[in-house]
């Protein structure tokens, strides 16, 4: 075992130089990834040590750099693309849900879109409209694109390379506000499959579940939850399309309650789906109401704001409350 303490942005700056390193076809595509790294440093020196031709800054065109890929995916190559804000991902979408998407399943499997199309996404960093936001849903809804969000710098440096080596078009959500957050990074564990979920504190009254940024602000709430004598177990989803729902059924039989929270509007979302399974899948193990905390079904605020839009661990705690109260 090999472990290094990294922050999540170094960690996937060091699994995107893994891949290339193992694969000459994967390449780089985006908006200032090149010398500048990108706005985050993503990809920081990535083009000085692998050149022009395999880190390539584009114009600002995400609808051309989408279908730029896709015929360099046709063309054998493994592109990565670098979507610079969750917001800008819009002006690709067409490409994205229309074309990408569909591609495989149009020619029967004879063509495979190997493209992994990373956003930073959610908010806690303080920043504008159009630079908070957590688009997620539209793509989980889509099919014909798998998405997932890694939570942890471990992940993040895992995920990213098993993403990389899938053969379908992959949607890598990244939670901006834990680009700087640090932890162990085991460079030589065998993978966690791509599309699993996964307990990451085990507790027997109550199941907290959630994705991406969110999983910390479980953890924290868990944590003081043990403190007034409520014990969470906390399920890490990481796979938002496929879901792997073995893990939270499993959980949620044991204890019989479920929370669900996230940074995403709570309507037509990420945890509305996996709310409606798990009432489906273990109604009869239930004592109570699937619950769900998420920001409010409005567009993100101004900056100063975001505290009160976005769930933190207060909400997530009155959630349990209400929970234990049935």
């Amino acid at each position: 075992m090999t472990l290094e303490t990294l922050p999540f942005a170094k960690a996937l700056n060091a699994g995107l130089r893994k891949a290339m390193e193992d694969d000459s076809r994967v390449l780089m595509m985006g908006e200032d990834i090149g010398k500048l790294g990108g706005v985050f440093r993503i990809t920081e020196h990535l083009q000085r040590d692998f050149g022009e031709q395999r880190v390539l800054d584009t114009p600002l065109a995400e609808s051309g750099i989408v279908g730029t890929a896709i015929g360099l995916a046709m063309a054998g190559f493994r592109p990565v693309i670098e979507i610079q804000f969750d917001g800008f991902v819009f002006p690709a979408f067409d490409q994205i849900t229309t074309q990408l998407a569909k591609l495989t399943n149009r020619h029967e499997g004879a063509v495979t879109m190997p493209i992994v199309i990373r956003i930073p996404y959610g908010g806690h960093i303080g920043a504008v409209e159009h630079h908070q936001e957590s688009p997620e849903a539209y793509f989980a809804h889509t099919p014909g694109l798998r998405v997932v969000s890694p939570s942890t710098p471990n992940d993040a440096y895992w995920m990213i390379q098993e993403a990389i080596a899938s053969n379908d078009p992959v949607i890598f959500m990244e939670p901006k506000s834990r680009y700087w957050q640090k932890g162990e990074v085991d460079v030589e564990q065998s993978a966690v499959p791509l599309h699993s979920s996964r307990v990451v504190r085990t507790g027997t009254d109550i199941t907290l579940v959630g994705h991406g940024a969110m999983v910390t602000t479980l953890l924290q709430a868990a944590a003081i939850a043990e403190g007034e004598g409520t014990s969470c177990e906390v399920v890490d989803v990481r796979s938002l399309s496929p879901v792997d729902y073995g893990p939270i059924l499993d959980s949620v039989r044991k204890t019989g309650r479920m929370v669900y929270a996230q940074e995403a509007s709570g309507h037509a979302s990420v945890g509305s789906e996996i709310a409606a399974t798990v009432m489906e899948r273990a109604f009869y193990a239930l004592e109570a109401p699937v619950l769900r905390v998420s920001a409010y079904d409005s567009p993100f605020p101004p900056a100063k704001l975001e505290g009160t839009f976005l769930p933190d661990a207060d909400r997530i705690l009155e959630a349990v409350d209400r929970s234990m109260a049935y």
